[in-house]
């Protein structure tokens, strides 16, 4: 599994950088470095505390999985062969983070060629994006060995988002990791809505549907930061309409019909994602 966990940890960095931007943009023109990497450490870690724990863990995820008795289903997934369809920056940075949630998904049911297939499909990506650089050599052997433990989770994302932050910006690459992490929000929020029919009538699936709301409205912002950008402005529209429904939506409350809305919109605008191009 470690090359499993290798793609998994870029997904975590990924979405530690989303999180780290709107924390640093700004304080990086105002203040010198040694001081505003402390401030941004403290603000990263509240924010990586407040949006990405606590999400469940991969057990937890499991547990819900069986409780409501979903299978794994083959085509709900991006083919893996449609990587080498994938020509522009933009379609690259989307799907690399769709395939990002597959390969979780595939990797929870403990599907092991489809794991590998997946692996290989992001594997591409990274490489056509040469994105390679960001990621820590011994980032998965510590995801691994602490997947469960969200305390250290937490440390590892917060500490790595620094090595990644400076590798996307010495390299002008900040536009791409938003991109990759649109894809990834997209893909989760879909997978989790068209798993089971069961998803509308499980509390705990309804609820991590509901706690997609914020780190929508987080990933928004950074998107908005880099709206000049031609595929980062054609992303922020595609989103804007599932963007709307959950601006609809109270922070602890959601209807089904609003679920139903949420799953219909993800599942267009993941089309349009996973579409070549």
């Amino acid at each position: 599994m470690r090359q499993s966990n290798k793609i998994w940890g870029v997904a975590l960095l990924l979405i530690a950088v989303v999180i780290g931007f709107a924390s640093c943009t700004s304080s990086q023109k105002k203040k010198q470095k040694t001081e505003a990497v402390q401030i941004e450490k403290t603000k990263v870690e509240t924010e990586v505390r407040e949006f990405v724990y606590p999400l469940p863990t991969s057990y937890e995820i499991v547990e819900m999985l069986n409780k409501i008795e979903a299978t794994y289903i083959f085509d709900l997934t991006n083919n893996p062969a449609n990587a080498d369809k994938y020509f522009t920056e933009k379609s690259k940075a989307l799907n690399l983070g769709v395939y990002g949630g597959d390969l979780s998904y595939a990797s929870t049911y403990n599907q092991k060629q489809e794991t590998v297939n997946f692996i290989d499909a992001s594997r591409k990506l990274l490489e056509g994006l040469d994105l390679q650089g960001a990621v820590q050599e011994d980032l998965p052997e510590q995801i691994e060995a602490n997947e469960d433990n969200k305390e250290a989770l937490v440390e590892l994302i917060t500490n790595s988002f620094y090595d990644t932050y400076d590798f996307l910006h010495r390299n002008n690459r900040a536009p791409v990791s938003a991109l990759v992490m649109a894809g990834a929000w997209v893909e989760g929020v879909y997978i989790a809505t068209h798993i089971s029919e069961e998803t509308f009538n499980s509390k705990e699936m309804i609820e991590i549907v509901l706690k997609q709301k914020e780190p929508l409205v987080k990933l928004m912002e950074i998107l908005a930061q880099y709206k000049s950008d031609e595929g980062v402005a054609q992303t922020i529209e595609d989103l804007s309409s599932i963007a709307a429904i959950y601006a609809g939506i109270e922070s602890t409350a959601i209807t089904q019909e609003q679920m139903i809305q949420i799953a219909d919109e993800s599942l267009k605008i993941r089309k349009k994602f996973v579409a070549a191009e």
